[in-house]
């Protein structure tokens, strides 16, 4: 089976960084789209940051100029390094991607576990 496995969470400081990791395995043939989410506590799951096959990227207005969304196709690892992390960071914070699990199999979706990012006030 397909699983996306998160690494990088933890607790920082504010001004402080963090790089987030996502490795899918399992079977594989390919990786479309690769997505960052994150869900705050009784707030909705938002996207942060996605990255395309061909690596153009888009970025949530509260995190642009902060984050960077970048992947390793040959790792099928997708990155979110995060600099200076604000409270309002704090989140959970999953990884999503479009998968072809075969040659012959259609494209489904598929998330992570979630990895808490935590910024003190």
């Amino acid at each position: 089976q397909v699983q996306l496995v998160e690494s990088g969470g933890g607790l920082v400081q504010p001004g402080e960084s963090l790089r987030l990791s996502c490795a899918a395995s399992g079977s594989i043939f390919s990786i479309n789209g690769m997505v960052w989410y994150r869900q705050a506590p009784g707030k909705q799951r938002e996207l942060v940051s996605d990255i395309t096959s061909g690596g153009s990227t888009n970025y949530a207005d509260s995190v642009r100029g902060r984050f960077t969304i970048s992947r390793d196709n040959a790792k099928n690892t997708v990155y979110l390094q995060m600099n200076s992390l604000k409270p309002e960071d704090t989140a959970v914070y999953y990884c999503y991607a479009d998968i072809k699990p075969t040659k012959w199999s259609r494209i489904d979706g598929y998330w992570g576990q979630g990895t808490q990012v935590t910024v003190p006030s």
